[in-house]
């Protein structure tokens, strides 16, 4: 973690916590908890808060710590006086975070090594379950796929092809070889469900190619990862040049905004924990990654007997996500928490 982002995080965690009163702690909070491989910060502050992603407003930064921001495996994490306030912190140092491991590494005259942590620090979420959005998945706009090179034949005619196989691809391609493409697949198109805007449209990725040769417009490719059997007329797009973002700091969102989920990933209608879904406001309605929303139900339609008509209860609130990924117009979003059976169409707001 470098030295400004630390000091922007710290600047962050002060200004939060002049809000901590608005923030209680759960009557049966732990005095104290070991944290275990396979925690994440999410869960951990759930366990002391019912408002887990405000962890910064109750967070202590003790400055006597090294890397008070980062929390390892073995850690105790317990309720601290500070100011007279309780208030979440570090109370002692598991042997991960204090145990280095030496990682041998070459400069042009001599060996060197690097000094690191035995253990990694725990993310705020469970990374695992969104690192396929993170690192292929994309959301395009359809003129987008128009022209793009496409998988023209297989080797030997074959006409599905995995990982390993050579395959023949036509398009406009860069002049070098090793160049690398995303092989992706025409996916259902987003509308906005209330404007019935197109947002964009899925490019389901189905693997990863390089180009061997090339000769005018048909390149020779070698399918170098394949997440299901490529087809003659998938589509070949550039692999992105940019940061891969594995850290995130649940925070509230900058605007007030309300949307719709619009689709889960599996292509069902039920949503569960951990699934991510595609949500119909991303970076025009100021999103970022690590912002949080709450997920509401329709209320039910009951009937007044006295008056003669059906009225709807209040909407109800029954769970939580955090934008992981955002595009132009919408965004990918993990489910955290829910307290009630979510599906395909329901509502969300910032909390």
């Amino acid at each position: 973690m470098s030295k400004t982002f630390k000091r922007l995080l710290t600047a962050g965690l002060i200004l939060l916590s002049a809000h901590v009163s608005a923030l209680t702690l759960l009557p049966d909070a732990p005095e104290q908890y070991v944290v275990v491989k396979g925690d994440t910060l999410w869960d951990i502050s759930e366990r002391f808060t019912s408002n887990p992603w405000q962890w910064p407003e109750i967070w202590y930064i003790n400055n006597q710590i090294e890397n008070p921001h980062l929390i390892f495996p073995g850690d105790v994490i317990g309720l601290i006086q500070v100011d007279g306030q309780t208030r979440v912190g570090i109370v002692q140092r598991g042997v991960a975070s204090r145990t280095i491991k030496l990682s041998p590494g070459l400069v042009k005259l001599q060996p060197v090594a690097r000094v690191e942590p035995i253990e990694s620090a725990i993310p705020a979420i469970p990374v695992g379950a969104i690192q396929g959005f993170l690192r292929e998945h994309r959301v395009v706009a359809p003129g987008d796929l128009q022209g793009v090179p496409r998988i023209l034949a297989g080797d030997d005619d074959h006409v599905v092809m995995g990982a390993g196989s050579r395959v023949y691809a036509r398009g406009e391609f860069t002049d070098s070889n090793s160049a690398a493409y995303g092989v992706f697949r025409r996916g259902q198109i987003y509308r906005d469900p209330e404007t019935d805007e197109v947002l964009g449209l899925e490019a389901i990725d189905v693997g990863l190619a390089r180009v061997e040769d090339l000769k005018g417009e048909i390149a020779t490719m070698h399918l170098e990862r394949t997440n299901q059997q490529v087809v003659i007329g998938d589509l070949l797009l550039p692999t992105e040049d940019r940061d891969l973002v594995t850290r995130f700091f649940p925070k509230s969102p900058k605007r007030k905004l309300q949307g719709r989920i619009l689709a889960v990933s599996g292509g069902v209608s039920q949503v569960g924990q951990f699934d991510v879904v595609v949500i119909n406001r991303g970076e025009r309605d100021y999103l970022e990654p690590g912002d949080v929303l709450v997920v509401k139900k329709a209320g039910t339609i009951v009937y007044d007997r006295t008056a003669g008509e059906k009225v709807r209860l209040p909407d109800e609130r029954a769970g939580s996500m955090m934008v992981f990924r955002t595009f132009g117009k919408l965004s990918y979003a993990l489910v955290m928490r829910t307290t009630r059976a979510l599906k395909v169409g329901d509502r969300f707001e910032s909390p």
